[in-house]
């Protein structure tokens, strides 16, 4: 074996971080560097496990040099190789640590960034698992003071909740976003992310909840001017009269066409269900709640 052949360095290496009768401490400098040099070997060599166990191994390694920022970094290489191997739990393992190992260095847009590209890799064969990393990637940002870094992070946990057809979580990351964008000022985000979440409830059928946050959001005057208002009062009036047609006439404008392509996708496929239902449904609250107010 040459002195490059990787698996003599990882050998070498683990010599090295021993304990022997001849070896009373172990030398984590050299052998990181062995490990390290081991690592890149395999990769190339595309023998992505021991690839993936020698980054592991380097990582630790800069954990004993108290060099947490490299320790992450190898860290990741690791996660990105168990992707290529489709090992989803140590992806979400090796990536959870390397963001651990990132807030360490008190550095949480690459702490949450590990995050992001765990729940990426996710979106397909673990979307439950995603989701949960997209959150916390977003918690992370959102305790830093940098919401604004946040958006694209709720709009893909939104867009695989959409996936999961689980509207009301969809909807809740929506309106996540809106009050994160608030905070930053960022009106025209904050006011579409309020139109999409109206959106997803109408796509599922469900027009009590769209009306309800469609009020509730428009207490929010800078959501109260907008064009997205505007277009989330044209559809909710549409439904309310049954109007099948300017349903689908508002789905295609402007407004709603500047939207994530995901809800746009949505949009398009309104109405959803029996309309003349919705409005029966509707005119029946609306009976109730008169009733609960007579006083007579």
């Amino acid at each position: 074996m040459s002195s490059s052949d990787p698996n003599k360095l990882i050998s070498k290496a683990d010599k090295l971080t021993k304990l022997s009768l001849t070896r009373w401490s172990a030398d984590w400098k050299s052998a990181t560097l062995l490990y390290e040099q081991a690592a890149n070997g395999f990769r190339v060599s595309k023998d992505y496990e021991k690839a993936k166990l020698a980054f592991e191994k380097a990582s630790k390694g800069q954990e004993m040099l108290a060099s947490p920022w490299d320790a992450a970094k190898h860290m990741e290489s690791a996660a990105a190789l168990a992707k290529e191997l489709r090992n989803w739990t140590e992806v979400i393992d090796f990536y959870r640590r390397a963001s651990e190992l990132y807030m360490q260095c008190d550095r949480p847009q690459p702490a949450s960034d590990s995050l992001a590209k765990a729940a990426r890799a996710l979106e397909d064969a673990l979307p439950d698992d995603a989701v949960q990393l997209y959150t916390d990637a977003c918690v992370i940002l959102e305790d830093d003071g940098k919401e604004q870094m946040a958006f694209d992070l709720f709009r893909a946990a939104a867009s695989v909740y959409v996936k999961l057809e689980k509207f009301t979580d969809a909807a809740t990351f929506l309106l996540r976003l809106g009050l994160a964008a608030d905070k930053c000022n960022a009106r025209n985000s904050q006011c579409k992310a309020y139109l999409s979440a109206i959106i997803v409830y109408l796509y599922a059928h469900d027009l009590k909840q769209a009306e309800k946050c469609y009020n509730d959001c428009s207490q929010i005057d800078a959501f109260l001017r907008s064009d997205q208002n505007r277009c989330a009062s044209k559809l909710l009036s549409a439904y309310t009269e049954g109007d099948v047609e300017e349903i689908k006439r508002v789905a295609q404008s402007s407004t709603i066409s500047n939207l994530d392509n995901v809800i746009i996708k949505l949009a398009r496929k309104l109405p959803t269900g029996d309309v003349a239902e919705l409005k029966e449904e509707a005119a029946k609250g609306e009976e109730e709640a008169l009733d609960e107010n007579d006083l007579t």
